[in-house]
């Protein structure tokens, strides 16, 4: 059955059939229409019967027309301030993509790890999960794909034939790392991966909480850096390890590829400096905006200024071209931006329309929320995540969570945090996620084994959250003061 087509027709045909029954009490009348309005979206984010973008526009068009909101308030959440902090981060990325400014900090990370077999993967896993904190976890992985395969070329034309099994579990490691570490290392930055902007947005559209880029870091650094070094015990050391010790040119085949990026340009060197100053500000915004007041920076405004300066900062004085062309936005993923403002739209109609208190007044005599609970959210969004987008899964699961915490009397991050992160820990399979289609792809692992792989870390993913949410989570609200 063609999942795609069942869901076209699937999805408007539950869109009418509920909006021909009456509201069930105690839902109000507008409050059925966005429910009816939320399976059909859900559904076509599923099934991706039609573009996920598309899918996003329809609260713009529907809330309108069923007479819950105007078409003013229901377009407003589309222009949230976090849907230009992201767009601005794309724009980042673009420059860095466009000067190799990830590529050549990608290989010297791997330079300065050393020749030995197990300090090579280490330096892929380290490089490719800080790439992956400002650009796309997609982008990283296909970059550093074709500098993992030279590596394992190298290797394999060197290796004896005694160590030929050691060098498979190299392999292996080495393409399951760098989807892995592609993943790990988006959930450490509000910028990294786009379940964490959704986060951000729900939490000041609806809640009015803002996390700016250091609060957000506080707690994703961290995270993401015990997790990949879980993953390198897991991959390297438990799963497939692989006893080869020292390996002679491996260091060569880095300084080759460096060597061919060849002398550090302007354009790089210039991008280099607009993304270091753009994550300092990030980083010190509080302490920039308690010495000079009048800036007021924000996130969004500190990714806006970088990414006008590059379409401002020239590459070359003499030759007028700039850092950035209008012509290379063409590589922006503008239908994730109306997917962030589709998510908005539609948990503001649920909210404006009674749905989020219902939800949440139904947990309020409930006890804080338990090990247990954390466990559940956790595990049901990380599983999920394998066989939907993230970012629809997100995007739909928060205001329900959001309410139910609200309901129960804590702070809303502590439920809606572990969705998040689990959101984007999906490693079992090679169409939860592109980094695992693009490892996939190179015929060095096959399907049963990044299954097993993805399932063990899976299982370490829900329990770290939940022992982060319950433990370390109270004491950096405070360092951060979120």
């Amino acid at each position: 059955m063609d999942t795609k087509k069942t869901g076209l027709f699937l999805g408007p045909l539950a869109f009418v059939a509920l909006l021909a029954f009456p509201a069930p009490a105690p839902i109000s009348p507008e409050g059925w229409k966005v429910i009816a309005l939320a399976v059909l979206m859900l559904t076509w984010w599923i099934t991706e019967s039609v573009p996920i973008a598309v899918t996003s526009l329809l609260p713009m068009l529907l809330l309108p027309m069923m007479g819950v909101q105007k078409l003013a308030d229901a377009a407003a959440p589309y222009s949230n301030p976090v849907v230009y902090l992201f767009m601005g981060g794309f724009v980042i990325a673009l420059a860095m993509e466009r000067w190799n400014v990830h590529r050549r900090i990608a290989l010297n990370i791997v330079r300065l790890t050393g020749t030995n077999a197990d300090g090579i993967l280490l330096g892929f896993y380290l490089s490719t999960a800080f790439i992956s904190m400002w650009i796309s976890n997609t982008a990283t992985t296909i970059m550093m794909l074709p500098i993992a395969l030279s590596v394992i070329d190298l290797l394999q034309r060197r290796i004896k034939p005694h160590l030929e099994a050691g060098m498979r579990h190299f392999s292996i490691a080495m393409m399951l790392g760098i989807a892995y570490a592609s993943s790990i290392g988006g959930m450490a930055t509000i910028i990294g991966t786009p379940p964490n902007v959704v986060f951000a947005g729900y939490m000041q559209e609806s809640l009015g909480i803002e996390v700016s880029f250091a609060e957000w870091f506080i707690i994703g650094l961290p995270f993401a850096a015990i997790l990949l070094v879980l993953a390198y015990i897991v991959l390297v050391k438990i799963m497939y390890p692989n006893r080869l010790g020292k390996f002679s040119g491996a260091q060569e085949l880095v300084q080759e590829e460096i060597a061919e990026l060849g002398p550090v340009s302007n354009g790089e060197r210039r991008t280099m400096l607009v993304f270091i100053g753009a994550a300092f500000c990030w980083i010190f915004q509080s302490q920039i905006n308690r010495f000079v007041p009048f800036l007021k920076l924000s996130d969004t405004a500190i990714a806006l200024i970088a990414a006008i300066s590059l379409f401002i900062i020239p590459s070359e004085w003499k030759k007028g071209r700039t850092l950035l062309e209008w012509g290379h936005t063409e590589k922006l993923p503008w239908g994730i931006l109306l997917l962030f403002g589709g998510g908005l739209s539609l948990a503001d109609g649920l909210a404006t329309t009674g749905i989020i208190d219902l939800i949440g007044n139904q947990f309020k005599d409930l006890p804080a929320a338990s090990w247990l609970v954390i466990l559940g959210l956790a595990t049901v969004s990380l599983f999920l995540t394998e066989v939907m987008s993230n970012v629809a899964l997100v995007t739909i699961f928060l205001p329900v969570v959001g309410a139910i915490a609200v309901g129960m009397g804590i702070p809303a991050e502590e439920m809606c945090i572990p969705v998040t992160l689990a959101a984007s820990g999906a490693f079992m399979l090679p169409m939860s996620t592109p980094p695992n289609a693009i490892v996939f792809a190179s015929g060095h692992v096959r399907i049963a084994q990044m299954a097993k792989a993805g399932f063990v870390m899976n299982i370490i993913s829900v329990l770290l959250i939940t022992l982060f949410v319950k433990t370390l989570l109270p004491y950096l609200y405070e360092a951060g003061n979120m």
